[in-house]
Parts: structure tokens; sequence; C-alpha cells
């Protein structure tokens, strides 16, 4: 078996340089013989190479030799202090972190430096008090920038732990994290950053906070206001400045040791804090690579545009694959809206994106195709381009990327071999373009926090979209039946469970939350619901609890925002509803008919039941006082509807729509009221 999954993923895509110049006709018929072959070993590929399974129905990846899962892929790199290590050596030290400020080059600093700064910083630490050991915790509350890389690397090389802070989670959020976590010292990019904090250690919300250590330049005003509060403020300047003069030999962490604690937004409550080790991470880059190593494998020569949250695990494990290769990390300005600008100085090569981004692109490019004839070429080229993807072959040099898709490479620098998405799901027909416009590597993975960002991903060959992959070298994964909502793993479908090195080990202090997502067995409960489809490959169809996520990657619990939405007067029912496609929720919403007619005539408005269904006026004023209701309950905005549907007929038992229980039928809601759902989206502008 075993062979056979190793036959299936030795396809080798083409990029320029492994094509050899010819002439054109032989080159015409040298690609159709080469597509046809390729045909027949994907089809062939697709019959024999089951994926592996064992006894309880969890499968592996077809890449592994046994049925145990990859926990590192270097022997010399079992943690990120030794990853980091190694790309010191294979870098030759080279350009390691990069940085620009406006209208001006990248400025590098060289691998050596950036571990001479980092052991700095780590001795500084010590300096403060803090020990060279795994329960000792650092907080960094910054954008993506070098100093982000240089503290993390310095907590690594003296066994310390790192806890991302991050603005999307709102003041309450941070001031939790502050406590449960017992951060008495938090690195910040910015002065409006050690203010917010200031602010909860005037409040007395946060007593355990002593030093903030800013990365820019600070006024007098900040610093009397922390000695107010008996907050030390200092610089990173004089923190590399103290460590200097009081260097420590590095203690590094072991395996097991906790390197990351990543605070995850969650849907209902504070933010829970899973607990991330060395081995966690290596195994998931170790993952990353093995599938990648024949294909697209990372090198010092590579660059990486650094803008997705650093707070969040999939940029991470991104950036410790390149650190471990000696590539180089080019960081963004810090606005988003300078990106484009950014790759063009930069020229990355591995460029991660997150589906929003993705179709900003597609949306773009299909704007800019503004008369018939450019729709049609452009539809035209990537046909023939998609045809080729289809074969598994993976081009920039085609005739079609000649004439139509060359300045759309150019707009990322030219430069770009290798895309990953992940965070949301993708559209199957924007990622299917993209892959054939941009001529690049295109990965799609699916995971969580949970499981250190990934555990599936596609294998290079399959270009198909529509599915995440299959499970990565690093874990096994099972479904598991979720009978209230019909799905049966019998039937290859239930919720996705994992189990492997990549597993996080719980949530800091919450054994009960730990024990809803770990099971005794060890294997992780995601929520998600999965379908195994034909070829191997995993499909995420729905969300157990309904709990789902929005394009931008923000959870929602719809229960909870129509439990505040039915408080509204002239409500009687309502469904609330999402799309992981979509940026912005809407709702379906059912006047109450003994309510609505008086409710309405305070408005101004008069008529029958009916007739006030459909003002449009009506259904305005509806959705501004749920709008206000949902303000005053403390949603956030990606949690208020954009738009609502009113429809006259309660939901029931009767008409299919409710449980005996009286519990909305989310699936036959959808599905029934499609036609509103898909009005909606088509005509609300956000």
């Amino acid at each position: 078996m075993s062979s056979l999954s190793k036959s299936c993923t030795s396809v080798r895509s083409t990029n320029t340089e492994q094509l050899p110049h010819r002439g054109p006709m032989e080159g015409l018929v040298g690609m159709h013989v080469r597509l046809f072959i390729f045909n027949i070993f994907l089809l062939t590929c697709s019959c024999i190479c089951l994926f592996p399974q064992g006894s309880d129905g969890a499968r592996r990846s077809p890449l592994l030799d046994s049925d145990e899962p990859l926990v590192y892929f270097y022997d010399d790199v079992r943690t990120l202090y030794e990853g980091f290590q190694r790309g010191i050596q294979v870098s030759n030290n080279g350009p390691c972190l990069g940085s620009r400020k406006p209208d001006q080059p990248y400025e590098w600093l060289s691998y050596k430096q950036v571990a001479e700064i980092s052991e700095c910083v780590g001795s500084a630490l010590i300096q403060k008090g803090f020990k060279p050991a795994p329960d000792q915790f650092i907080g960094i509350f910054a954008q993506n920038r070098p100093e982000w890389v240089i503290i993390e690397q310095g907590c690594f090389a003296y066994s310390m732990v790192v806890v991302p802070l991050y603005d999307t989670l709102g003041t309450e959020a941070i001031t939790y994290i502050v406590n449960k976590a017992e951060l008495s010292l938090v690195f910040v990019d910015k002065p409006e950053k050690a203010n917010l904090l200031l602010d909860g250690m005037e409040n007395k919300l946060t007593p355990g906070l002593k030093t903030i250590v800013l990365m820019d330049s600070y006024g007098i005003d900040l610093l009397e206001r922390g000695k107010r509060c008996g907050v030390e403020i200092t610089s990173m300047k004089a923190m590399e400045d103290l460590g200097r003069a009081n260097r420590q030999r590095p203690k590094p962490p072991a395996p097991e040791d906790l390197a990351v604690i990543c605070f995850t937004s969650g849907t209902t409550g504070n933010p829970k804090g899973a607990l991330i080790t060395h081995r966690n991470v290596v195994s998931d880059c170790s993952a990353f690579v093995k599938v990648t190593e024949n294909t697209a494998n990372p090198s010092p020569d590579d660059t990486l545009i650094s803008f997705l949250p650093l707070a969040h695990m999939f940029e991470r494990v991104v950036e410790c694959v390149m650190l471990c290769h000696g590539a180089k990390i080019g960081f963004f300005q810090g606005d988003i809206r300078l990106l484009m600008d950014d790759l063009k100085a930069l020229q990355p090569t591995i460029f991660p994106v997150v589906p929003r981004l993705l179709n900003r692109m597609f949306d773009r490019i299909f704007g800019q195709a503004n008369t018939t004839l450019k729709r049609w070429l452009l539809d035209f080229a990537s046909k023939r381009k998609e045809a080729e993807l289809r074969s598994g072959i993976v081009r920039n040099n085609s005739l079609w990327d000649r004439l139509i898709f060359h300045k759309i490479q150019s707009s990322l620098g030219g430069k770009v071999r290798l895309m990953i998405t992940g965070a949301a799901p993708v559209s199957a027909t924007v990622l299917t373009f993209l892959r054939a416009a941009l001529g690049c590597q295109f990965y799609e993975g699916y995971g969580q926090t949970e499981c250190t960002a990934g555990c599936c991903l596609t294998i290079p060959g399959d270009w198909t979209a529509g599915h995440v992959g299959a499970p990565m070298p690093c874990n096994l994964i099972k479904l598991v039946d979720v009978e209230e909502m019909n799905y049966l793993a019998s039937k290859g479908e239930g919720e996705v469970c994992v189990k492997g090195p990549n597993v996080f080990k719980g949530y800091l202090k919450d054994p009960v939350k730990t024990a809803e997502v770990l099971d005794k067995d060890g294997w992780l409960h995601t929520g998600d619901i999965g379908k195994w489809l034909p070829n191997g490959t995993l499909k995420i169809i729905d969300r157990k609890k309904h709990i789902f996520k929005l394009a931008q990657g923000e959870y929602i619990a719809p229960e909870k925002i129509e439990n505040i939405y039915l408080r509204s007067e002239p409500i009687a029912q309502v469904f609330v509803h999402g799309e992981s496609l979509q940026a912005f929720l809407i709702a379906i919403v059912v006047p109450d008919v003994e309510t609505l007619c008086s409710w309405a005539r305070k408005k101004g408005f008069e008529g029958s039941f009916e007739e006030l269904c459909r003002n449009k006026d009506v259904k305005k004023a509806i959705l501004e006082d749920m709008v206000r209701l949902g303000k005053e309950s403390g949603l956030k905005p990606f949690e208020q509807v954009k738009g609502i549907s009113l429809h006259t007929e309660l939901f029931s038992i009767d008409n299919g729509l409710l449980t005996p229980t009286m519990k909305a039928k989310r699936p036959e809601l959808r599905n029934y009221f499609r036609a509103q759902i898909d009005e909606l989206y088509s005509t609300i502008k956000v």
C-alpha cells in the first residue's frame, strides 16, 4: 500500500526552468502527449490509491510509509530553537528579516544578527527576573515586524513561552488574557497599545502587569503615566543594551515544552488559550515540508511576504518553515492598503493568503475585464490553463501567460512560486481561476489552532478545488457519527477528529473546555463536519452546533445572535444565516402578527400585516431595531446582520422548519429560503 501511495504523489509540476526550448510544432505535440500520459497516470492513481485506513476508520497521509505520524523531518530540528539554528547554517548567514519605509527598498538583518539580538533580548528578560523555563510567559502585542520574530526567538533561546495579543479580540478580551496568562511584561509596537494596557492598570483590571516594552519611540507623557500606574515603560533598544551587558548562555527548550499560548477568539464567552508545544509546531512544519519536498520545498533562495497576523498559528507555522530553511522574511509596512506596493518591492516567492484577499484579487481582475472581448479572452485563456491543471501541470510560461496573465503575475512581484490559503474556506471557482492565472504551486489547507494550524493539505499534482486535500503526514483523521444531524461515519460523513503530534495539550487553566474537545484517546474533536470524497480528499460540509466561519475567519454562533434579536418587539421568529464565502450575515425574519401593526403605527406606517411585510421602509425600521438591540447587547460588528427578508408564515413542525422540541432545523431553513438568501447576498453592498 505504501509503495502505491508513494507512486501516486511523485508527480512534479513543470516550471520555466524545467521546460527546454522546442520548436512550435514539437512543443505542441509534446505537450499533448505529456497531457495524455499524465491524465492516464492520475486516473490510475485515483482508482488504486485509496487512502490508508485503520480499523477505527482513521485515515493517514498517503506519503507515510507506516501508520506512525511524522513528528520531525530533520533529525537536528525537534524544537523551534533548533529550527532557527539550522536556518543560520543553511543560509550561510544570509539575509533573514527585512522591513521597509515608504518608497524605500527593503533593509535586511542577517541570520546571525537576528540570533545575536534575540539572545540579548532573552538575556534582558532574565535580568528582569524571568527564569529560563517554560512556565515563564511573555506577551507580544504588535503587528508583524522584525521585532516580533526577534522577541519570539529570544524567548525560545531561554525556554520561555510567547503569548500573542491582537487588536480584533477587543479590550475586554485583552484584559482577560493578561490576567489569565499572568503576564507581567508585554512587548508592544506603538504607544497607542501601551496606553490601552495602561487603561487596564488605571482601572485596576490588570494588577499583575509590571513592564511594557515599546518598539517605536514614545514621549515623556507615556513614561509619566506608566510611573503613576506602577508600570515600567522601557524601549526595545534599552532591553537589547541590558541583555548585551549581561549576556547569558542559551538554555534551549525540550520538544515537549510549551512554545506558544495562542488565544482563540471563540464564539461565546472569553477567549481560550491553546497550549502549543515545540513538538506541535515542528510536526506541523515537518508535514508541510514532507508534502512539498519533491515539488516546492523552501530554500535560502526563497522570500516570504509577512502580512497575515503572527498572532495566528497559520502565519506562525509558515514563518517557522521559512526560518528553518534559511529563507528571507520581508514584512509589509503595516498598512494592508500598501500591500501591492510591498509585493512589487519585495518580489516574494512564497505568498500565504486568506480567502478574503483571493476574492478581492478575483473581483479586481474581472472588474478590469470591462469589455465583452476582454472577458471572453480571460475566460478562454483561463479554461486552457485549467485544462493543464487538471492534468497536474503547473507553469507560468505558456502562450496564455505571456498574452493574458503576465500582468496579474507581475502585480505580485513576478516571482511567486508557492501560495497557500487557509483560515477559512475559499470558493472553488476563485481558487481554480487563480491557480490557472498565477501559474504557481497553490495549496489549500484546513485545520484550527488546536491542531497547530493544519491537519489537511493539497497533495501536489491534484490541483482540483472543492476540498481541503488529504490528511497531513503529522496526523490521522477520522470522522465520527453526529446522529442528531444525520451524519454517519459509515456513509463517509461525520465530525472531523484529528490525532497526532500536532494536536495541542489543552487550554490554559481550563480542564472543562479541554475535555470538551480532547477525548481520553487523544482525539481532537474539531466541531466541523467532513465528508470523504472518492479520491481520498476531505470536504468540509457543515459545522456541528451550527457554529460557522465568515470569509474573514470570524466564528459565528447564530443562536446567540437570534436570541438577542428576538427581543425586538415586532419580531416573532428570526433565522440568522452566514456563509464561509461571504463577509457578512443576513437574516430571515417572521414578524409578530399580534404586535407588528401597532408597532408600525407608532413609526408612522399603516396597512395590513401582509402589506407591512411588503413595505421596504418597515423592513428597514425592523433591521434598525435589531441592530440597536445587538449593539446594546455587545454584539461585535461582524455579528450584526446587514440585511433581512420578511416572511409572513411562522416556522413550525408542520412545515418542517422546526424540530419536535421547537428547535430550528437549520439545513432545512437554509434550503427553504435559498432564493431569499441568494437575493440578499447579491444586492447588499458592504
